[in-house]
This record gives C-alpha cells, structure tokens and sequence, in this order.
C-alpha cells in the first residue's frame, strides 16, 4: 500500500507556516487604504506599532489581528497535514515566525514578530496565550513602551513551559523569544540612552 514519505507532512507544516507568515499585512493594508508605503515611515518595521504612526487606527488594530491569526492559523492548521500533531505545531510555529521576521518578499526584512508569536502562543493553548496577552496588554498599560511589552511577553513563554514540563515547546519558545531579542536591539539600544519613544511617538517601533 502506498504510504506517504516521513517528511511530506513536516515539509508541508513548514511550507504552510513559513506563507503565511510572510504575508505582510502592515504593508498590504497601508498600501491599499492610501496611507502610503509603510517601510517609510516611522520606524519602517512591518508591525502594527508603525501602523499606527500613520494616524489610521483601524489600519493598525486590523495589522495587528492578522499578524496574531497568522500564527495562530499555522498552528492549528499544521496538525491537518498529518504527522504528529505537537511536532507539526511546533515546526509550523517557528516557519510562521521566520516567515514573518525574515520573508523572502521583502528581501528578508520583516517584522519583530511579536504579534504573530501572541496568535502562536495561543495555537498552543490558553494558558500560554492569556499569560501572554496578560504580560503583553499589562506591560504596555503601565510603561507605554511597546517594545518592552513585546520582550517581556516573548520571555514569559519559555517560562510557562519549562513550569509545564514540556521540554520542547520550551526550546522553539526560547529560540523564538532570543529572535525577538536580537530583532529588538535597536529598540534595547534606545531603552538604554533613555532615548526609546512611547506609544505614541513618532520614531522607534
């Protein structure tokens, strides 16, 4: 009987994944609507943050849905393709984050990957992804910088992890939240000259 290959189904998580977390929707939205092209303004990252800058709220609350489904859909989408379901999570999960951090219609040059790893951590369950929204929306309340709302939401994962013993989604949520990290730097950079904008301003991001 004919069977399919071992690495169809990691193959096909990965594929899934890596599109649809390419899909630049920042981009997309701010082109379509007229408010001009997003890698030049503010900051120009890719992300829902820098929406914002360009005055049009609904743009920025709908880049920020989008980028949170993607991740989520890779998620819960990638078990369908067959294989071991955790397995095609995870890997599904870490595409969907590169795609959106690295994609390849952008040369490479995407976002910071904190909205997409928030509809990641909830592909993986509520626990994870209300501890993060928790962290996220909670930090973000309190100190207005967006970028440290995103660190200390992207640090908490591997911690809920680790506390839950799965030792795997521990290592993708540390790997993923040391990109956020190395994406952030200038951010960090600004943080310590006291020099990094609060929501609101018109730099950083």
């Amino acid at each position: 009987m004919f069977t399919d290959p071992a690495w169809l189904a990691p193959a096909l998580a990965l594929l899934l994944g890596y599109l649809l977390g390419s899909t630049p929707f920042g981009i997309l939205l701010t082109r379509a609507f007229g408010a001009g092209d997003l890698r030049q303004i503010g900051s120009g990252n890719i992300g829902a943050t820098n929406v914002l800058r360009t005055g049009r709220k609904g743009l920025a609350a709908a880049t920020l849905v989008l980028d949170l489904l993607k991740g989520f859909a890779a998620v819960t989408l990638a078990p369908l393709l067959g294989g071991d379901p955790e397995s095609q999570m995870r890997i599904a999960a870490a595409a969907a984050f590169i795609g959106h951090c690295y994609p390849i219609w952008l040369k490479f040059d995407g976002g910071k990957g904190v909205a997409t790893l928030g509809g990641i951590a909830f592909g993986f369950g509520w626990v994870f992804g209300g501890i993060y929204a928790v962290t996220w929306l909670g930090i973000l309340a309190i100190l207005r910088w967006s970028s440290v709302a995103g660190l200390c939401a992207a640090s908490a994962m591997p911690v809920v992890a680790l506390v839950r013993g799965e030792t795997f989604t521990f290592i993708l949520f540390l790997a993923l939240a040391l990109i956020v990290f190395w994406k952030h730097r200038s951010n960090i950079a600004r943080l310590i000259r006291g020099e990094e904008p609060k929501v609101g301003g018109a730099k950083g991001g």
